[in-house]
């Protein structure tokens, strides 16, 4: 499953840069992956881990802006077309998936 979170911060002020910036950090360091500026995503296990990211999220949310997120399965994912300039290696590989025995 995969969760997304798309945001949309102001930065006209030195303190909303840095909010904007705290936030994405905290993505990064998460384990999100910048697929488009101000949308991030990341691959979870199951329900549950998905809403134990979204809380996380919760909990640094900035004052100001907008966040959204929203989860797709992995063949969802799969289905994605890029319309367009050149495909990224990682976007190429997104739709395989790690077996482990």
């Amino acid at each position: 499953m995969y969760l997304f979170v798309m945001f949309d911060l102001p930065v006209g002020s030195k303190a909303e840069r840095r909010a904007a910036s705290q936030f994405r950090n905290f993505l990064k360091k998460d384990g999100y992956d910048m697929m488009q500026f101000s949308v991030y995503t990341r691959i979870c296990r199951g329900q549950k881990a998905v809403d134990k990211h979204l809380q996380r999220i919760a909990s640094v949310v900035p004052s100001e802006g907008g966040i959204r997120a929203f989860q797709i399965t992995d063949k969802q994912y799969a289905r994605q077309v890029i319309l367009v300039g050149k495909r990224k290696k990682q976007e190429e590989s997104g739709a395989e998936q790690l077996v482990l025995l």
